[in-house]
């Protein structure tokens, strides 16, 4: 640093305001010493600078799998948030959701200094009592059921669920199905609650729950099964890619999208739109879910500690080309 100012023409300390990104440097001088720095192959030294703040600038994330949209985009909006704040991101995946592998995971994201951590939890586990986070640690939780124990952010699930179940029974529809995510699955399960109140509400009785798993293969199986269903005119599918392979098991099977079978997803992933017909849908804001994640963790490291509980972030239903009315209404 002593070498920087010297050829900048400047102080120590000017060095350093300019290194930490700190406001009050004029761009003349910021720019001088920018270009010192890269002379001298200058770079501070984030030890040195976490010893002295006593942070280390950095947000684990634990995430148990990458295979889901959900979770990809939520991870990609914790990271992008972060990155706004001045914060790296450290990510831990964890193949078994279960109480040793958290503690381990914590564990090794402390060897790896980060300031707080963020968990992407989107199976049952938290609301499970042998399953406790280190009290001394900042968290926050996404996509989960802990309920009030943690800070957790979410989407609005639920009310998700029932704008799309409303929306297929005012076209006229007489009931709708549902193609349900696993059930191990807190999202899949608030969904497939969701689907069966609504339908309990509007006086229909709820046909017989089908499974996948969340993938395109396992929505084009279920399609299949659904397809032989005359009765079936509309279907909820609890994420976008098994509404993908629903489509496709529905076209193989002589059953129109949407004259004959109205269906929506959930998700609003990108490629949406592309499917044939466009995908109706429900659309998640990830960004949103990401900014409230790295707000929340930032805020009890400041000591501003938000409420424990659940704060749900709303979704919106996309209408496309993949709904209708039944035939003869």
């Amino acid at each position: 640093m002593a070498d920087v100012a010297r050829l900048a023409g400047v102080s120590s300390q000017t060095v350093s305001r300019v290194s930490n990104g700190y406001a009050g440097v004029n761009e003349e001088t910021r720019q001088q010493v920018l270009a010192a720095m890269q002379e001298l192959g200058y770079r501070p030294n984030s030890a040195a600078r976490a010893l002295k703040r006593g942070e280390f600038r950095t947000i684990g994330v634990i995430t148990f799998g990458l295979s889901t949209t959900g979770n990809v985009r939520t991870l990609e909006a914790i990271a992008t948030s972060a990155a706004h704040e001045g914060y790296a991101v450290t990510l831990l995946p964890v193949a078994v959701p279960t109480q040793d592998e958290v503690r381990g995971a914590f564990s090794r994201l402390g060897e790896l200094a980060v300031d707080a951590v963020i968990v992407i939890l989107e199976v049952h586990l938290l609301d499970a009592v042998a399953l406790t986070l280190p009290p001394h640690i900042q968290v926050v939780v996404a996509d989960s059921d802990a309920g009030d124990r943690y800070t957790v952010v979410d989407t609005d699930q639920a009310g998700g669920t029932r704008a799309a179940v409303r929306y297929l029974l005012d076209l006229g529809h007489e009931t709708v199905w549902h193609l349900a995510g696993p059930e191990e699955s807190f999202a899949a399960q608030r969904r497939a609650d969701a689907w069966r109140a609504e339908l309990t509400e509007a006086g229909c009785t709820a046909p017989p729950l089908v499974r996948g798993d969340w993938s395109a293969e396992s929505g084009y199986r279920a399609g299949l099964e659904l397809a032989a269903q005359p009765e079936c005119t509309a279907v909820f599918a609890a994420n976008d890619q098994m509404a993908l392979g629903l489509l496709r098991a529905l076209h193989e099977q002589g059953r129109y999208v949407p004259d004959d079978v109205s269906v929506i997803g959930f998700d609003d992933i990108p490629e949406a739109g592309s499917f044939l017909p466009p995908l109706t849908t429900v659309h998640q804001d990830f960004a949103e879910v990401g900014r409230r994640c790295v707000e929340g963790v930032l805020r009890q490291m400041r000591h501003d500690m938000p409420e424990h509980g659940t704060t749900l972030v709303p979704t919106r239903l996309v209408v496309r080309d993949s709904t209708a009315a039944p035939r003869g209404r």
